[in-house]
């Protein structure tokens, strides 16, 4: 039989033990725990964030905050003995009502990894939960007659009873409520491994210049990106693509230098984009295998954020905005890339694309074809960082060298252009890419790029490429953006080769400003524009103005 003072003693000894390691009991009604979830450890690919709704009431607002974590962290668990607990010590000074709690009384709860943490506040409804379980305790002694509690203690009882009342029903709404839900998750789920990520672009352009014949067009673009896990850390990613931009102003332009980021699919075909996998290799090195459509950005930081957004309909408008064009070498390749960290400060990326890897002829394949072969560093922290680039390649006689659909014609050794006969091009590219956080709100950028490239058997000639960004996120609202882009798309400087022809190297400046407004957290709307001086770097040639409006879901 259960001796009184073992059950006289159990109201104080639940106060004692879940208010262990809180300094202050108030502040144990006050404090808010920080759950904090690891995108690299979920299924998922995360998105935009929710954008947090203010409450007026500091109360409401700590149980709205709590309300949040407790959907994403698992419930308490009971434990059957102290020891069990991997931070709870016998010299800990509550460690004897803990032991009678959990051996005497059954009712001591732990978190799902075994610790107690009891040197952190609780919350008024962790309190609620324990004192739910030892409360059922003490009501089946009650029914068994196996003790009787005298009425001191029973009024003790009654006052916490009152007093937590409210959280042990929302408590308990809130366990009914997530097994619906579970339920209904379980039943309807699309994989259990994996997730879709959509996202769908209307745009609406149209080009302007004195001898610019081009009439108003209406885009679209669909991608759909399936997401898929299969340890927690790991991503297969599986995208989907069509659509009708293609590049819809080069026939009236004559230049590539206007094109679209997000142009790219035609005639509405599905085609597989995007199939990458990429995991960690270890703490600090993470490895990405691009089995088609790789790209050196995927793996390696191009240093400029709110434009970059890898082709999708996010960022900058133009393919030249999102990234300093060297990294374009090769785009649409199959190879690997490897991302060492040596510290918060300092990173190391390495990659090899080879956009041939698929023919089995003696000059193609994996090794024996077009290539391009990345190192960078990057340095900095969240303020200020500063990347350091080195891209060698080389692209065979059959094959276009270029940057993937940026630059001159003159800047991408067009054979034609030149009035040179084609011939294998190896080349080495340098790049200096920085980005300044003046303020949250004033993001200071740009990149200098130049290629030296050797016409195998003929010469050898000089690309420059520059640009400065100016990115303003939430200008106006949560989520929106502002930016203007000024620079050079790759233009060739310089050329020997047999006969020296004669060229125009005037600068094709690009400027590009846009205003993307985050309507709601799906929807974004994006007027902006595209001057293009002295298109295909001759000032002679008119400017074109290309004039947009691109309208943004994602889902």
């Amino acid at each position: 039989m259960l001796k009184k003072p073992q059950i006289l003693g159990l109201a104080p000894a639940i106060v004692t033990a879940y208010l262990a390691g809180a300094a202050n009991p108030v502040n144990a009604q006050q404090a808010i725990p920080k759950y904090e979830i690891n995108p690299a450890n979920l299924n998922v690919e995360t998105t935009l964030p929710a954008t947090p709704v203010p409450i007026p009431y500091p109360m409401l607002q700590q149980i709205n905050q709590y309300s949040q974590a407790q959907q994403d962290s698992s419930p308490l668990e009971r434990v059957n003995s102290v020891t069990e607990l991997r931070d709870v010590r016998p010299t800990e000074w509550a460690y004897s009502a803990l032991q009678s709690l959990a051996e005497r009384y059954g009712c001591l709860l732990s978190y799902p990894d075994d610790t107690y943490r009891g040197n952190r506040a609780l919350t008024r409804y962790e309190f609620a939960a324990g004192l739910d379980a030892c409360l059922n305790v003490v009501q089946r002694l009650i029914q068994e007659g196996t003790s009787q509690i005298g009425d001191s203690d029973l009024s003790s009882i009654r006052r916490l009873q009152e007093e937590f009342a409210a959280e042990l029903a929302t408590l308990r709404a809130r366990v009914d409520g997530m097994e619906v839900r579970t339920a209904e998750l379980e039943a309807n789920q699309f994989s259990t491994t994996t997730k879709l990520v959509g996202e769908a672009i209307f745009n609406v352009a149209e080009a302007f210049g004195e001898n610019i014949e081009a009439e108003t067009v209406f885009h679209q673009k669909v991608r759909l990106n399936f997401i898929t896990s299969f340890t927690g850390k790991d991503q297969l990613i599986t995208r989907l693509e069509f659509g009708n931009i293609g590049n819809s102003f080069r026939d009236a332009t004559l230049t590539n230098e206007g094109r679209f980021a997000f142009d790219g699919p035609n005639n509405n075909t599905v085609e597989l984009n995007r199939l990458h996998y990429i995991f960690p290799l270890s703490e600090n090195a993470t490895l990405s295998i691009f089995a088609n459509a790789g790209g050196h950005h995927f793996y390696a930081p191009t240093l400029n954020p709110y434009l970059e957004a890898g082709g999708g309909g996010g960022g900058a408008l133009s393919r030249f905005g999102e990234r300093n064009p060297i990294f374009r070498m090769n785009l649409g390749g199959k190879g690997v890339g490897l991302k060492y960290q040596f510290n918060e400060n300092v990173q190391a990326y390495l990659g090899y694309l080879a956009n041939e890897a698929q023919f089995p002829n003696q000059s193609d394949g994996l090794f024996n074809g077009n290539y391009s072969a990345l190192g960078q560093v990057v340095f900095g922290n969240s303020n200020f960082k500063l990347g350091l680039t080195y891209i060698n390649g080389y692209d065979g006689q059959d094959t276009r060298f270029g940057f993937g659909g940026t630059g001159t014609n003159l800047g991408n050794l067009n054979p034609a252009a030149l009035g040179v006969r084609s011939t294998p091009i190896s080349s080495n590219s340098y790049g200096l890419e920085t980005s300044l956080k003046i303020t949250p709100n004033l993001i200071v950028g740009g990149w200098v790029g130049k290629t030296n490239a050797r016409l195998i058997g003929l010469g050898d000639a000089d690309i420059w490429n520059y640009a400065l960004t100016l990115a303003i996120p939430d200008l106006g609202s949560p989520g929106s953006v502002g930016a203007l882009i000024v620079g050079a798309e790759p233009y060739l400087a310089d050329i020997d080769v047999p006969g020296n022809p004669d060229f125009v190297d005037d600068i094709p400046w690009h400027v590009e400003g846009f205003y993307k407004y985050q309507m709601t957290q799906n929807i974004a709307i994006t007027p902006g524009f595209i001057w293009l001086a002295s298109p295909n770097q001759n000032s002679q040639n008119d400017d074109i103005v290309i004039g947009t409006l691109r309208t943004t879901f994602s889902f």
